[in-house]
């Protein structure tokens, strides 16, 4: 299915190809009306697409809260095409990172400035369809724009962000915290890239050796902890990684395990932190004496806030963060229904970016 670009001084066509994940395991190519942006709105040209955790979960059929058919695509690099009235918005022909949590702005959470986990949330991709089209009407507050960045970055932001926000929930209290990350798939990737800014001492733990060599070699994380497929995290072999005997007093799970995030409640030191940044369909339980031995303090991480999209770009842009070594494929949006269950079943497959 061949398309021309948009670009921001063409006009609108009244319809454009979209690519619709009808059930688990099947996408569709068909054609939709193009949108029309309403007050506060941008049009934004779609330029590249970043393939998430939750489009795949969702393609296997394993996504919470996801209702088929949709059009999958919340990691979004774009460029304007025009604005319905909204003198804060960037001008047309800017690139910029999409913020796809769309929320009530009265709502008591984003009165509090909880955006991220508004009662009423909408995440662009899941709640409503998504970016796997090539023009799409967003909020104007929702662009965030970066004249350093081209679009392929711009759509590695909103998962970084993740990482970010996960991060900033930590409250890190000094550079030699022991800080443990259990998962080095792109969440746990994501968390370790801001983590190792605020400690000399972040840690990550994973099934996968190749994924463990990359953090040591891309990320510069030197503590790195191979577990046994089915065996738990040994605690003592815990120890001798911090290097001093104890125990991480914040454990980051990006694993969306259960087993994994029921376990973290005995590796946490005394006082210690879990943030638990993957999620799975079920519950999760702990021993409560051991609970309230050590005073853990438990909390869930859940998107991300303008902040943290801010503060990414800034690092990406003045080369804190690097993002060159993320993306190990690429797929044309054409591609997408034919090649996207083969490309996703990659062992080496870090990140695939859209290009649309």
């Amino acid at each position: 299915m061949e398309h021309s670009p948009v670009r921001s001084s063409d006009p609108v066509p009244d319809t454009q190809p979209q690519i619709l994940l009808a059930e688990p395991g099947r996408f569709e190519r068909r054609s939709g009306p193009a949108p029309e942006p309403g007050p506060g709105e941008a049009l934004v040209r779609v330029r590249h697409i970043g393939v998430c955790g939750t489009d795949i979960h969702a393609f296997r059929g394993r996504q919470p809260f996801f209702e088929y058919p949709r059009i999958l695509g919340h990691e979004l690099g774009v460029e304007v095409v025009s604005v319905n009235g909204s003198a804060a918005c960037p001008a047309p022909g800017t690139r910029c990172a999409v913020e796809p949590y769309l929320n009530d702005p009265d709502s008591p959470a984003s009165l509090r400035g909880k955006t991220n986990c508004c009662e009423s949330l909408r995440v662009l991709g899941v709640h409503c369809d998504g970016g796997m089209r090539p023009l799409l009407a967003v909020p104007a507050g929702k662009l965030h724009a970066s004249p350093v960045l081209d679009t392929e970055r711009l759509a590695l932001v909103e998962m970084l962000c993740i990482g970010r926000h996960a991060v900033e929930r930590a409250r890190i209290e000094s550079p030699d915290e022991f800080a443990l990350v259990l998962g080095a798939g792109p969440i746990g990737m994501s968390v370790l890239q801001f983590l190792k800014t605020a400690t000399r001492r972040a840690a990550v733990a994973d099934l996968d050796a190749g994924r463990l060599d990359f953090c040591r070699s891309s990320l510069g994380i030197d503590l790195t902890l191979l577990v046994p497929r089915g065996n738990p995290v040994d605690s003592g072999v815990l120890r001798d990684l911090g290097g001093d005997g104890r125990l991480p007093t914040v454990i980051f799970d990006a694993t969306g395990s259960a087993a994994s995030m029921m376990s973290a409640f005995e590796l946490a030191a005394h006082g210690g932190r879990l943030v638990f940044v993957g999620l799975f369909q079920g519950s999760v339980t702990f021993d409560d004496p051991n609970f309230h031995r050590r005073e853990l303090t438990v909390m869930s991480s859940r998107n991300a806030t303008a902040a943290d999209f801010r503060a990414t770009i800034e690092a990406i842009e003045t080369g804190r963060i690097d993002t060159a070594p993320w993306i190990t494929h690429r797929l044309a949006f054409d591609e997408v229904p034919d090649r996207f269950a083969e490309t996703i079943e990659i062992p080496a497959m870090r990140k695939t970016v859209i290009a649309v």
